[in-house]
Parts: structure tokens; sequence; C-alpha cells
């Protein structure tokens, strides 16, 4: 089982040595008077059942897409340059944004899984820790993104949380109490990544599997987007969680 955190930027600035991987693996960075293209964040909300699937839940999808993006917009200043929202799109248009935005979900569950794990990395990965490396990317069609034309780089955010159902909790407690089974119950991952919109690849990432505030409520989006946001390249310190002087 990985850390809570992870994250990771690169090429931006001269970088910093890892710290040790129980807590996290982190790089710093600057980043001063860019564009950044705010994508529309892919977010599934929906419960857990008691066999573990997961099952989409409109309402609450729709809840937290417009407490993210409320959170999003307190936050932007936060991040210190300018941030500029993805353009409404249609058609094919759409369509790209949203196959883009699981391409990055899907690049940053790779992340994890083969180059922050150190039991599934593969070899190619293995050398790139060695060598402090973070190769990562979502291609050169990024720059086809409507809005990518007029940015530097894109802030993509995917949201995915299963909320345990009453059948999920009681299996949990039967297994404790029973055979003494660690059953789950609840899936809460987020991932926020920083994409060059000239090249696609990937500069930037908090990657969290046990992500906390409830999307469905305003203040629990609010903890949400400060986790996901967490050790962005360049941004203000958060009041919320600065040190008092």
């Amino acid at each position: 089982m990985f850390a809570r955190h992870w994250i990771i930027a690169v090429a931006l600035a001269a970088a910093a040595p890892f710290v040790s991987p129980a807590a996290a693996q982190e790089r710093s960075a600057v980043l001063r008077g860019k564009t950044i293209l705010l994508l529309r964040p892919t977010i599934r909300v929906g419960a857990q059942s008691t066999g573990g699937m997961f099952e989409a839940n409109g309402t609450w999808t729709e809840e937290a897409r417009r407490n993210i993006a409320v959170a999003l917009a307190n936050v932007q200043e936060r991040l210190d340059n300018r941030v500029v929202a993805a353009p409404e799109a249609y058609g094919d248009a759409n369509r790209l944004a949203e196959e883009y935005g699981s391409l990055f979900a899907a690049v940053s569950a790779s992340v994890v899984n083969y180059q922050f794990f150190k039991g599934n990395r593969l070899p190619t990965k293995k050398r790139d820790n060695k060598a402090d490396v973070f190769d990562w990317s979502v291609g050169p069609g990024v720059a086809d993104l409507p809005g990518a034309r007029d940015a530097d780089f894109a802030l993509f955010i995917y949201d995915y949380d299963a909320y345990g159902s009453t059948g999920r909790k009681l299996l949990q407690v039967v297994a404790m109490l029973g055979p003494r089974i660690a059953i789950s119950s609840g899936v809460h991952t987020g991932y926020a990544g920083l994409v060059d919109l000239k090249t696609g690849d990937l500069l930037w990432l908090n990657a969290d599997t046990h992500m906390g505030g409830d999307v469905r409520t305003p203040d629990g989006a609010e903890k949400r987007v400060r986790e996901l946001l967490q050790g962005f390249p360049g941004s203000k310190p958060d009041p919320d969680t600065a040190p008092a002087r």
C-alpha cells in the first residue's frame, strides 16, 4: 500500500531530492506568469455496492460538479498564475476533451502503479527513478483541445468517489467479526496534473487514493480541492493551512 499523497513536479525548475517514499515523492518547482487552461474536471460519484461494484448516481455527480466548480474558482487566485476556464465545447471538440480527461486518469493511475509503487515498477521506470527522471505524457494531440492555443499549460482534475452502501458497510463489519477479513467501504480517488500544451508532457502530478472531503457538500468539495492542489508549483500558501506567525 503506497502512501496517501504522491506528488511530483518536474521540468519547471531545478529539482530538490526526493523525500522518503513512506511520506511522499515531491520536487519543488516555480511557475510564474504563465497561462493555465483549467479543463472541465472529470467527476464520477456513486455508491459502492455490497459486492464492491460502482453504481453511478447522477444527482450526487451533479452536486459534486457544482461544488467542485465553486471550490476551484475560490482557489484560482492562490495559484498565482493566469487561470482561464476552457471554453464550452460541443460535438467533436467535447468528445476530444472527454477523451483526454479519461486518458489523463489512465496515465495518472499508471504513474502510481508503475513508478511510485516499488513493487510494480516497470524496468524502464526503475531506471527513471534511479536517474531522477519523470517521463510521462498524454501526447502532443493535447494542443488541439479547445482553448489550448491561448495557454501554456493545462490543469487536469479527476475525481472518483464510490460511497459505501449500507450493504457494503454491513459486510465490512461481518467480515471483521467473523473471518477477520479486512474489507474496505468506500473509494475516494483524486488526481490533479499539469500538462505542457505544446508537448503533452505531464509536468506535475498529485495523486491520492484516500482523499478527504465529501464532494456532495460545499465544505467537503473545498477540502477536496485543497488536497488536490496541495503543492501546486508556485502557488501561494493556503491561508487555512499556513502556520501562524
